[in-house]
């Protein structure tokens, strides 16, 4: 069996948070080609290349997230206006990823799904 790339590992850290969470109606799939998390057949984590994700948030979040951490979470050109950002993978702990997988979930997820999930605090 092949070692696994380090683009698998980072969707693999990916849906080993996503489970934990007990994340409903998620899917492994692509978005542009790359791997990705869906939720109802929409994109809310992918990879990007090789420890960079694309996580999908409201453009506000965006600027807050980049702000707060910009080791953390950045964007290229072609994300400006857009409401994604990348994201180092070898920057973030766990458990601070895991709370930004579950709020692009929420951001992405039919309203009628993501209002069913209780909110933390």
């Amino acid at each position: 069996m092949p070692a696994k790339s380090s683009a698998d590992k980072s969707l693999d850290r990916l849906v080993r948070l996503a489970r934990k969470l007990k994340l409903e109606d998620i899917a492994v799939g692509t978005s542009f080609g790359q791997p990705a998390l869906r939720v109802h057949d929409r994109p809310f984590v992918s990879i990007k290349a090789a420890g960079i994700m694309v996580l999908h948030c409201p453009l506000e979040v965006k600027e807050m997230l980049m702000e707060m951490a910009p080791d953390i979470y950045f964007q290229t050109p072609h994300f400006e206006g857009w409401p994604a950002l990348m994201v180092r993978l070898d920057q973030i702990g766990d458990e601070e990823l895991a709370l930004r997988i579950e709020n692009a979930w929420r951001y992405k997820a039919p309203k009628r799904l993501a209002a069913k999930r209780p909110t933390a605090g």
